[in-house]
């Protein structure tokens, strides 16, 4: 499935507003602890970490695909901010080798990474000490939510206790989750409804 080539109609309302709501969810999540660098990944066009930035002294922002980031970077030359660094990279293919971060989240990135154990292993060793990690993602489903994507090879959502055992087996505490919001699809005049999770642990 390409999302490059979806890159420039990506940001329709309905993202827009679920967007919002992420990422009021993960200010909620972190509450009043002092993170300076974060990282979002699968960042899309960024919609989530536009509407983080203004809280946090740095805010990076990857993505695999190069068309997203691409408008990422015609948002930041129209919105004028000097905090927000966009970087395209498979951190699945390629070792990230730049400063480690107080905050990583991701939000419906990892149903659609087969190895979910790997990927949060990298997050785990990208963490300062005592960084956290956030993942948001839909709960378990029956494949509906990706009906129109007839290339779809991921997972069709998590359960909590799946990817808390994962959180615990790759070295993180203080786990905890929690279904926090609830959408729906249309697609061919049928109402597909879907709930998103979030899961969040701490280095050690």
């Amino acid at each position: 499935m390409s999302f490059g080539s979806r890159a420039k109609n990506w940001d329709n309302e309905a993202r827009i507003e679920r967007s919002k709501e992420v990422a009021e969810k993960i200010n909620e999540i972190i509450g009043n602890e002092k993170y300076n660098s974060i990282m979002e990944y699968g960042c899309a066009t960024g919609l989530i970490g536009l509407n983080l930035c203004d809280r946090f002294k740095k805010v990076t922002l990857m993505d695999s695909e190069k068309e997203m980031i691409k408008i990422v970077k015609e948002k930041l030359d129209k919105s004028k901010k000097n905090n927000v660094f966009p970087i395209q990279i498979d951190l699945m293919d390629k070792a990230y080798k730049g400063e480690k971060f107080d905050l990583i989240y991701t939000s419906l990135t990892l149903h659609h990474i087969l190895d979910t154990e790997r990927i949060i292993k990298i997050f785990y060793d990208l963490l300062n000490e005592n960084g956290a990690l956030c993942i948001i993602d839909l709960d378990k489903e029956d494949g509906s939510f990706h009906i129109n994507q007839k290339d779809f090879n991921g997972h069709n959502g998590f359960e909590h206790r799946y990817m808390e055992s994962i959180f615990e087996s790759v070295g993180f505490s203080n786990i905890k989750s929690d279904t926090f919001y609830n959408g729906q699809k249309i697609y061919k005049e049928k109402i597909i409804p879907y709930s998103l999770f979030y899961t969040v642990g701490f280095k050690k």
